[in-house]
């Protein structure tokens, strides 16, 4: 599935109507009965005998389709209410069409004259239809609509739910921001593809439940129109990506990956990564760590092979470590650096010596690795294997020299140009994770949220594309994968451990039940 903004939705439409021949109104009438369909669904979910429904429509085509949904719920023997938020003279167009179909059979409009009263009708409804702001809101919403969609979001039941026309009124459809106030939806039903603002900055806290349907706008437009559009990572592509593992099989089949990691203040941190790698299905993980900490490690995680390797007074890698290390990378299917490894003295060449002596080994390069890479980034345009880099925005920043509100604000576009400039592959972690890869393309993660906010969590996700890589997933695939299932173990061992309770190695329990259901 495909994520588009304003710009392609816009060019889409036109497409349909200019191209195709199906007229404004009809899109707007198919739209309309979308939302319908999800109003009964809704009411049935309610058990209610009878459903009052309010329906919020603004000016533009947004309320057009807040019209349309009123006249049909007349037309079943529902008794809606539309309001109509801005002046009728500023109703135009497709709009225009659809509000005098409903004025001239004589159908009850509420305007903004019986403001006074909303308040009472907010809190005798049972279903709210956000119509008020499409795909175009740039900025801050300005009153009246700022006050009604204020009042909606602090109504007295907040039980009652919210269905939002295509975008919750308020949010911006390309990157997400909300300035001001913005409709707090329990479901945005959106048309032909989810809006890239769904998934950036402040757009998951407001959509609700998402669910994208059809107007007749068919799919192939994207390829007439050479639309080059983010990808959202879905469950189909996830079993298209997971490692097939022969029955025949043997830990030789399923590689041998390496992790190099640790410090005396860090011992946790690689032992999750060979843990996840591991769980998920990696034959062999080699642990090279600083010998100080490995009578710890080998005791807590014997099913790990170990490299202990030499160390500083401060319990990190020492020169004569990575002298120790280099001679055996040839050795490892893939290699995952970072996890633990401290940001010791020295640590820059450390690491340059440790990718002069990879051949065309995929490499995983997470935590106080990208730390210690960031003064030689232009190092890794010339590796021959495949390399990733699994930043969260405090460290993409550190990496490129901008704060993290920057990156926040423009998750998209950063990830694009530096996996382009770089020739990596790009995960920058988040609420709604980015992968961007070095051919331009970019894949949204619509999963995980806070149960995955603490320490431990991202080493499980380098041990995951460590795992997929050692099995021979290709990088793009190792990293959709192991995203997903990150992200949804989340989910599911907060359902089951609350939000507050689930620890890195529940992500691991997590992600084997979410594999086995995939390979049935």
């Amino acid at each position: 599935m495909f994520v588009a903004g304003q710009k392609e939705m816009q060019q889409m439409d036109r497409y349909t109507m200019e191209k195709i021949g199906l007229p404004g109104v009809v899109l707007m009438e198919n739209a309309g009965s979308r939302i319908v369909e999800e109003i009964i669904a809704t009411s049935k979910s309610l058990n209610n005998k009878k459903t009052n429904v309010l329906i919020l429509a603004g000016g533009g085509n947004n309320g057009g389709d807040g019209f349309v949904v009123a006249r049909k719920l007349v037309d079943l023997g529902w008794e809606p209410e539309l309001w109509l938020l801005v002046p009728t003279e500023k109703i135009t167009g497709d709009a225009k069409v659809h509000l005098n179909a409903y004025l001239n059979r004589g159908l009850k409009l509420y305007t903004l004259k019986h403001i006074d009263d909303f308040q009472q009708h907010l809190s005798q409804t049972d279903i709210i239809v956000d119509a008020i702001l499409g795909t175009g809101v740039k900025g801050a919403v300005r009153d009246p609509l700022n006050q009604i969609i204020k009042m909606v979001n602090e109504r007295e039941d907040l039980s009652i739910p919210v269905i939002s026309v295509d975008i919750p009124s308020g949010v911006n459809s390309d990157d997400g921001k909300v300035v001001g106030e913005a409709i707090i939806a329990t479901k945005t039903v959106t048309f032909v593809l989810p809006k890239k603002g769904f998934f950036l900055q402040d757009g998951p806290k407001y959509i609700g439940e998402w669910k994208a349907v059809d107007i007749s706008v068919p799919p192939s437009i994207l390829e007439d129109l050479q639309l080059k559009l983010p990808q959202l990572i879905t469950e189909l592509l996830i079993k298209k990506s997971i490692p097939v593992r022969p029955q025949n099989g043997h830990k030789g089949t399923f590689g041998h990956a390496l992790v190099v990691g640790g410090s005396r203040s860090y011992v946790g941190a690689p032992i999750f990564t060979a843990k996840a790698a591991l769980h998920s299905g990696a034959g062999l993980v080699t642990l090279a760590i600083p010998e100080g900490i490995y009578p710890m490690a080998a005791t807590k995680y014997p099913e790990a092979l170990f490299l202990p390797l030499p160390e500083e007074k401060d319990g990190s890698f020492s020169k004569e470590a990575i002298e120790e290390l280099t001679p055996r990378l040839q050795q490892y299917d893939c290699i995952a650096v970072g996890p633990g490894m401290s940001r010791f003295k020295g640590g820059e060449g450390w690491l340059l010596t440790l990718l002069r002596g990879l051949t065309n080994q995929p490499i995983v390069i997470d935590a106080d690795a990208l730390y210690l890479l960031r003064k030689n980034l232009k190092f890794i345009q010339h590796h021959n294997g495949p390399v990733i880099c699994t930043p969260h925005p405090g460290e993409m920043a550190t990496l490129i020299g901008k704060s993290v509100k920057e990156i926040e604000e423009n998750r998209i576009e950063i990830a694009l140009r530096f996996a382009e400039e770089y020739q990596v592959l790009l995960l920058l972690k988040g609420h709604r994770s980015i992968i961007a890869t070095p051919d331009g393309e970019i894949y949204i993660n619509p999963h995980g949220h806070d149960a995955l906010g603490k320490g431990g969590s991202g080493d499980i996700l380098t041990g995951l594309i460590t795992s997929f890589l050692a099995q021979g997933a290709s990088p793009l695939h190792a990293v959709v994968a192991a995203s997903f299932l990150h992200a949804k173990a989340g989910e599911d061992q907060a359902k089951i451990l609350s939000h507050y309770g689930v620890m890195p190695g529940d992500l691991i329990a997590g992600v084997k039940n979410r594999l086995n259901h995939y390979m049935k």
